[in-house]
């Protein structure tokens, strides 16, 4: 239980000996479950359009980042509720209840006995595209009023406190994310939305909970629209001049005749920070691959173990002023993307390319008693004499010089030739089964799959030797393959030992161990007459994942030190910099950031074209290049403190200018405006 011994002079209570309210622990409680039931629902995002929807990669991908977008252009509404309408408080809870219905519309997608042959797949996408709608409208527009919200509860003269609780609240982001992505994989079926949405349910009456204690600041009127109608009477004014006004330091001093001096400099000031975002958006584009190409290189990789948590790293160069912070943070956010090239070209060693236009795939299969010596008409593939029953040469690209094409081939064996011809389709992969017969050695042509699994399962088939037809059970997937050379369906199995797998003709019954079957591999099993009975013959088609999870450990501890390093920086950045009637509207801007940011990912991800590992290299070289841009603005900029508007204005009028003649000054403008924000504030604002 939470101890109050203390009161602030506003009647707000305090946590013992501190001088931190009580309302922010409500607050911070509030900001981990919603955390935990966002990213949650992120985790599995990509591999649900995936393997549900049956998405491909790159329409997952885009998809993903256009949602993560969404989420982060909504922030600019909410603020402008918060400012001009609702208030923080209000707006937290009405916005949160539009999260939790688009949870629940979500999950009625995600239940596995609607995804079934009574409703058609297009009406699963189109509610699960409504929820996702909902909630970026929900958590997009409590994010610029929470963080907001919980500075509002501090006294002006504590910032110390501020500072250390910005640093608290995203750990408590940071703590729900990394918990939520790692359990909500481990579990099944429609059970994960259900406890998603409970989950923000929770933080909703939790939140309520603490409503007495918190400062409320009523809303301050639309500050947005005040500050755009400024903008842009200063544009027209100093366009439709044809004088330089040597008193008029700046293009924004144009609006004076109906603005007052004070909002014209807390516009500057906000407009300093905001030039200062615009390289910004590139750290958000490599950070939210970790949801999608990251996601996605994990599913091409052994997964034997995936109990290991990636810690945070909360290592502080206190002695960094805040904007040197953020630009170390891109540095290592480049540097993770570094790492994740260096495994992604690892990775690709394991994949089988699909070949171009005009060419397919084609292995050797040698099922004959002796070697073979195979002549492929118009190339010279497969020079080497082929061996009997070994694991078939690597995939060759045979050339067809259109959409297919008949192939002849000449067939030796011990100085016996055979004839075959078989018809190929360019960008198809094939395998070449050739087996002795009575007049000679014979050849089939199979269609493979090249194709990885997306759920990381291994494909397997079988091709019997056997006289008898034979129906096979690995696991719980059945297998029927015909006598005499037959070829069965290839089919996918999950990733295990089948050290006894049923295998029966007839009323006859026999086990066969087929061994390990590992992530991402295709085999082929040759089934064949021993002196124990059957006897497999495991052959790989495409090696299995055999690049350890483990190898992303270093991209994902670089990604989050550089996180940690730029957002808990800029968030704290964003709010002390900010006049005190422009907060929410600061860190909306802040957060249209990663809106931006996944915006890049959907024009580099759709557009360029790229194999996986050039694109990340990609990403790592503009980033280092905007990070340059940002540390020269960033060495020109000089901090500022808002709470010094005041006494700003105050000097002025002590050199002269009368206070009261001030206030109808400002008064009138604000008259002429039709604006109430600055009346209702006065000359002196309220911190928000």
């Amino acid at each position: 239980m939470v101890k109050v011994t203390s009161v602030s002079s506003g009647g707000v209570p305090k946590l013992c000996g501190t001088n931190y309210p009580v309302s922010i622990s409500f607050i911070v409680v509030n900001e981990f479950c919603e955390r935990f039931s966002y990213y949650g629902m992120k985790a599995v995002l990509t591999l649900y359009f995936i393997n549900y929807l049956h998405w491909d990669q790159n329409l997952s991908t885009a998809v993903y980042h256009a949602f993560s977008s969404l989420c982060y252009f909504t922030p600019v509404l909410g603020a402008l509720i918060a400012d001009s309408w609702l208030g923080k408080f209000r707006t937290i809870i009405y916005l949160s209840v539009v999260y939790v219905l688009g949870h629940i519309i979500k999950s009625v997608g995600a239940i596995p006995s609607v995804g079934n042959s009574t409703v058609h797949m297009s009406v699963v996408g189109s509610l699960s595209m409504l929820g996702l709608v909902l909630i970026a409208f929900g958590t997009g527009g409590i994010k610029p009023c929470v963080a907001a919200f919980g500075g509002d509860q501090f006294d002006e003269e504590h910032t110390i406190e501020r500072r250390k609780f910005f640093s608290i609240f995203y750990m408590s982001i940071n703590a729900g994310s990394v918990l939520s992505t790692v359990i909500t994989p481990i579990l099944r079926g429609y059970i994960i939305p259900i406890k998603l949405y409970c989950q923000h349910t929770f933080s909703i009456i939790v939140f309520i909970s603490g409503s007495g204690m918190y400062k409320k600041s009523p809303p301050e009127g639309n500050v947005l629209s005040d500050v755009c109608k400024c903008i842009g009477l200063a544009i027209k004014n100093r366009w439709r001049s044809s004088e330089f006004d040597s008193k008029k330091k700046h293009w924004l001093d144009w609006a004076e005749e109906k603005y007052p001096r004070r909002l014209i400099h807390e516009i500057k000031m906000v407009l300093r920070v905001l030039v200062l975002y615009i390289p910004l958006p590139m750290f958000w584009a490599l950070f939210d691959q970790q949801g999608s190409r990251w996601t996605l290189q994990a599913t091409r990789m052994n997964m034997a173990f995936v109990s290991l948590t990636v810690n945070h790293c909360h290592k502080f160069f206190l002695s960094l002023l805040p904007l040197k912070k953020m630009a170390v943070g891109m540095i290592l956010a480049a540097l993770a993307f570094g790492a994740a090239t260096l495994v992604e070209v690892n990775v690709m060693k394991t994949v089988v390319e699909p070949a171009p236009r005009g060419q397919c795939l084609l292995q050797v299969y040698n099922l004959a008693e002796s070697d073979i010596q195979l002549d492929i008409s118009g190339s010279n593939l497969f020079s080497q004499p082929i061996k009997s029953y070994e694991d078939p040469p690597s995939y060759q690209h045979l050339q067809l010089g259109g959409s297919s094409k008949n192939v002849s081939m000449r067939i030796i064996q011990n100085k016996n030739t055979s004839e075959c011809v078989q018809s190929f389709r360019e960008q198809k992969a094939y395998s070449l089964i050739l087996h002795s017969s009575g007049s000679g050695v014979v050849c089939q042509l199979a269609s493979d799959n090249i194709i990885k699994s997306k759920k990381m399962e291994a494909h397997l088939r079988f091709i019997n030797t056997l006289s008898e037809a034979m129906n096979i059970t690995v696991g719980d997937v059945d297998f029927y393959v015909a006598g005499d050379y037959g070829i069965s369906p290839n089919k996918s199995v999950i990733r295990n030992k089948y050290t006894k797998v049923r295998c029966s003709s007839g009323s006859q019954v026999s086990f066969i161990n087929l061994g390990l079957l590992d992530f991402g591999a295709s085999y082929t099993i040759i089934l064949t007459n021993g002196s124990v009975g059957i006897v497999p013959k495991k052959m790989v088609d495409v090696v299995a994942n055999n690049i350890h999870i483990t190898w992303q450990i270093p991209q994902y501890i670089l990604i989050t030190a550089g996180e940690v390093m730029f957002s808990i920086t800029g968030l704290e950045f964003s709010y002390s910099q900010a006049p005190a009637n422009m907060k929410s509207v600061l860190q909306a801007g802040w957060l249209l950031t990663v809106a931006f940011g996944n915006v890049i990912v959907l024009i580099v991800a759709e557009g360029a074209g790229l194999n996986q590992w050039m694109e990340f290299l990609l990403f790592a070289g503009l980033l280092v290049a905007v990070c340059i841009i940002f540390s020269i603005m960033a060495y020109f900029y000089k901090y500022v403190d808002p709470e010094e508007l005041d006494k700003l204005f105050q000097d002025k009028t002590v050199d002269g200018e009368d206070d009261d003649s001030l206030k109808k000054d400002k008064k009138e403008h604000m008259e002429q405006a039709g604006d109430s924000t600055y009346l209702k504030s006065g000359i002196k604002n309220t911190a928000m």
